[in-house]
């Protein structure tokens, strides 16, 4: 059992006329913020917008980066150049860090997203060129700052990822921070990975159904997969979709149900 847990969501994936979510009402919720960094959602003003929201209630941020699919949302597999994918997510942490920095923040891990997210599980390749940009950046902003402190300070940024996925491997490998991410919207396979979108019953939508089962394992380690073995998972943190049908609903029945079983909502980094 643990006695606290962050809970995330995916925000800022909004393009142009095209709204995705309740931003603000999801950042009075959670206790970090995946924000889009622009290739797989999200637009300059309305990461700008979402960064400086995040930043003025305390909310900690992170780089939701991903495949450039603007198109396909993040969620086509893309077998991208190793050198071509660290450029890539390099780019984003930069972007979203710079609209941080203006508001007064900073960003404080990496996530993947999508097709990116589920790729860096088991594709060991995918998952270096990914950790390769994480810690480039990571040395360039801590060398920086160890030099001229600031009111943000800098550090390695935090890695989130699913327990036992090669991107976390080799974050460990790389001397990163790494946070282990369960899905409260998600269906797991009785390996422990997420059941593909494609199949029935891949995502979750009742509330109560999913607040009872993120209490379960936050409380017991144990949750049930899709087939209805029981399923131990170790996580530092919770994610609810911002694209979910009733998300806001979802991420405050978790947030209640697990002040209830007397759980704290905490992030896992300062902001």
């Amino acid at each position: 059992m643990t006695s606290h847990i962050d809970l995330n969501a995916d925000l800022g994936e909004s393009f142009g006329h095209w709204r995705l979510g309740d931003d603000e009402a999801m950042l009075s919720v959670v206790t970090s913020a995946n924000i889009a960094c622009g290739f797989h959602a999200g637009d300059a003003l309305t990461l700008q917008r979402t960064c400086a929201s995040a930043v003025a209630r305390g909310i900690v941020v992170g780089a939701q980066v991903g495949y450039r699919d603007l198109a396909g949302f993040g969620r086509r597999r893309m077998d991208v150049p190793s050198d071509e994918l660290t450029a890539d997510v390099l780019y984003q942490i930069g972007a979203l860090d710079g609209l941080c920095r203006v508001a007064g923040g900073r960003v404080a891990y990496v996530k993947p997203h999508g097709a990116l997210y589920n790729t860096c599980v088991s594709d060991r390749r995918q998952a270096e060129a990914v950790i390769a940009a994480v810690s480039l950046w990571s040395r360039g902003v801590t060398s920086r700052y160890a030099v001229e402190p600031d009111s943000v300070g800098a550090s390695p940024l935090a890695v989130v990822g699913l327990p036992g996925s090669e991107l976390l491997t080799c974050a460990e490998e790389a001397g990163l921070p790494i946070v282990r991410e369960a899905f409260a919207d998600r269906a797991y396979t009785p390996e422990g990975h997420l059941v593909d979108r494609s199949l029935s019953g891949a995502v979750l939508t009742d509330p109560d159904q999913i607040a009872a089962r993120m209490v379960s394992l936050v409380t017991t380690g144990e949750i049930a997969a899709i087939d209805g073995s029981a399923l131990t998972i170790e996580a530092d943190t919770i994610c609810v979709h911002g694209d979910t049908p009733d998300a806001v609903a979802i991420a405050r029945a978790v947030r209640a149900a697990l002040a209830t079983a007397g759980v704290e909502l905490a992030p896992f980094v300062s902001p």
